[in-house]
């Protein structure tokens, strides 16, 4: 591959431009990254300190002076000629390649760098933001060796060796430099770059598209199957490569080209290398054979648990489908990192929303354990959202995470239910739009979360009670409405609720028309329901007791018209009702009843006294 300016890193073209008029340099941010550097035959990945002599040693600079404050000084790259001419220069006292050096001799080593005409050569200071606990609160000795440094940092000039050729491209004068690598440059002592001309700071960035993609290329060879594609099929390896790893510094690149290595994943599936890196997972349930074989049977299995409800199981289902063929957004040009699917869940209470959540992570991934719910009326306060993606950096437990992203972080491939999402703060709803449209969230330790592998559930009553002209709270769809009637109206007063009331229509649009709108329950499925629920009962009686729990017909029959006679609260209504009516006053009878050589208890009458407590006679 050619090496052309775009694969230099900027800092270094910086660098370069800047020694003849700047001695220092304070260089931040993505330090610890991999970067495009040229080589005979091509470029390779090479770090910071790599690259950097690269670069330097061709403008005739000799050798690198590398202080940390654990291991000391030592000279770069470590070759026998540099090694040599660093130490006789400097009069090194080398113990296995390094010098033990306190700040105050390091002082004296920058002076002599920056005055040197025998070599050219720079000092880089590593882990300079551990020289101080508190760079505005220097001790002493600290205070003493920043004030030298910007007191050099004055004082030197820019250098022309001894016998250089100032006719030469690489005569003119130039500085010896220190640089001194930082993780932010707050990490200095602030009056440092403030108040010195000669200090430059340099911020290294991740790496833009073009940078990734040269990247890409010179990492293809480690992807299986890839010297036998197409310089067409190469290419578009490449774009893709380079796309999905927006946001990421190189040495990940890197990092998932190995994975992809040893995990012998074709160059094809470069998408299945990266969602492993980002989620930290090697194996996808979302690949998995069986799992089009589930989803192939799944309305039986939904319905068993989620009675009256065919057409949002339906829709549920062709979302599902959708997802699983990772089709969802292929409408866009790019797709990004967005979640597998997005389901927002409306209607009333108590029709099995929440339930069809459970019944979808049972489907998919076959354990309830990948299912994540967050009530969200507990972030109805705007702080809460802290607890939620974590606190914001320099306040109290922002290192330890948000409740979101690290079970995200733990659990990339689940179901995530937030319940009742109206009821959160309208400043918590905003970080969604990242989460739909990006598919990440990064919390305050400044760790990213990748929802990329998770389906996103919604749930709200939304639409079910509006406000009048009034103010006052009255009910916009009852009992008995048709199926359209209902859909009609909740999703009209969704629309007016985002566009409206909270003047966020984004939310409303990255969600889409993956609204499925619940109907009211009927009573033929409310007795579904009631037989459900009671043979749960029955089952739970043997599991304890050792016992088959019986009810009469006609105690059976009067329980159920009991029950299902109020239908306004769903399911959940009728298992209050039966437990009320039945499992309380049948739990007194078994307390009471001598179940010693019983194999069969029998209910034969329900009743209700004086005092209006329900009574079970058994026999």
């Amino acid at each position: 591959m050619d090496v052309t300016v775009d694969t230099t890193p900027r800092w270094v073209r910086d660098l370069i431009r800047l020694t003849p008029i700047r001695s220092q340099f304070v260089v931040s941010g993505n330090i610890r990254d991999s970067f495009m550097t040229p080589f005979e035959g091509g470029a390779t990945l090479a770090p910071l300190l790599r690259c950097l002599w690269v670069h330097l040693s061709r403008l005739d600079y000799r050798f690198i002076l590398v202080y940390d404050p654990i291991e000391g000084l030592r000279p770069y790259p470590n070759e026998p000629a540099v090694v040599e001419l660093a130490t006789r220069l400097f009069d090194l006292k080398l113990a296995d390649g390094v010098m033990a050096m306190s700040l105050e001799n390091l002082i004296g080593v920058m002076k002599k760098v920056a005055g040197l005409r025998e070599a050219r050569c720079a000092l880089v200071v590593d882990f300079a933001s551990r020289l101080s606990r508190q760079p505005d609160h220097l001790d002493a000795n600290e205070h003493r060796f920043f004030v030298a440094a910007e007191r050099l940092s004055l004082a030197a000039n820019p250098i022309v060796p001894k016998g250089a050729d100032v006719a030469a491209p690489n005569g003119k004068a130039r500085f010896n430099p220190i640089l001194w690598l930082v993780n932010r440059p707050q990490d200095m002592p602030s009056w440092i770059t403030l108040d010195s001309t000669r200090v430059n700071v340099l911020a290294i960035s991740l790496p833009d598209f073009e940078i990734r993609l040269a990247a890409a290329k010179h990492l293809g060879g480690l992807f299986d199957d890839y010297e036998q594609g197409t310089a067409e099929e190469q290419v578009k390896f490449a774009q893709t490569f380079a796309r999905l790893t927006d946001g990421l510094p190189l040495v990940a690149l890197a990092d998932i080209a190995q994975l992809a290595n040893r995990q012998g994943i074709k160059f094809r599936n470069v998408d299945d290398a990266v969602q492993c890196f980002k989620v930290g997972v090697t194996e996808n349930p979302w690949k998995k054979s069986y799992l089009r074989e589930r989803i192939a049977d799944a309305l039986p299995f939904i319905e068993q648990r989620v009675r009256g409800q065919r057409p949002a199981v339906t829709k549920t289902i062709d979302i599902l489908m959708r997802s699983v063929m990772g089709l969802t957004g292929a409408q866009a040009q790019s797709t990004g990192n967005r979640p597998r699917g997005v389901l927002f869940f409306a209607g009333p209470s108590g029709v099995g929303k929440t339930e069809l959540a459970k019944t979808l992570t049972q489907l998919i991934f076959g354990d309830e354990r990948a299912y994540i719910r967050f009530d969200m009326s507990e972030f109805a306060e705007e702080h809460s959202g802290a607890r939620l993606l974590g606190a914001p950096p320099g306040y109290i437990g922002y290192d330890a995470g948000g409740e979101l992203t690290n079970a995200m972080r733990e659990k990339p491939f689940s179901v995530v239910l937030f319940d009742e999402i109206e009821k959160s703060h309208p400043r918590i709803l905003d970080k969604f739009l990242q989460i739909l449209e990006d598919g990440r969230l990064t919390d305050g330790r400044g760790e990213t979360a990748y929802f990329s592998e998770a389906i996103l559930v919604f749930t709200s009553n939304l639409g079910i009670f509006v406000e009048d002209e009034h103010g006052r709270r009255t009910q916009n769809v009852k009992p008995g409405d048709a199926n359209d009637v209902v859909e009609a109206r909740v999703r009209g007063a969704i629309q007016d609720y985002f566009k409206f009331r909270l003047s966020r229509p984004e939310i409303l649009n990255r969600i889409g028309d993956n609204i499925v709108v619940f109907g009211f329950i009927t009573p033929p499925v409310g007795a579904q329901i009631f037989e459900g629920m009671l043979r749960n009962i029955t089952n739970r009686v043997r599991e304890e007791h050792k016992i088959a729990l019986e009810l009469a017909p006609e105690v059976q029959v009067k329980l159920s018209e009991w029950c299902t006679r109020d239908l306004s609260n769903g399911g959940r209504g009728i298992g209050n009702q039966l437990e009320s009516l039945f499992v309380n006053p049948l739990s007194r009878a078994l307390f009471r009843f001598s179940l010693e050589g019983k194999t069969t208890v029998t209910v034969t009458d329900l009743s209700e006294d004086e005092n209006r407590v329900m009574t079970a006679k058994l026999a």
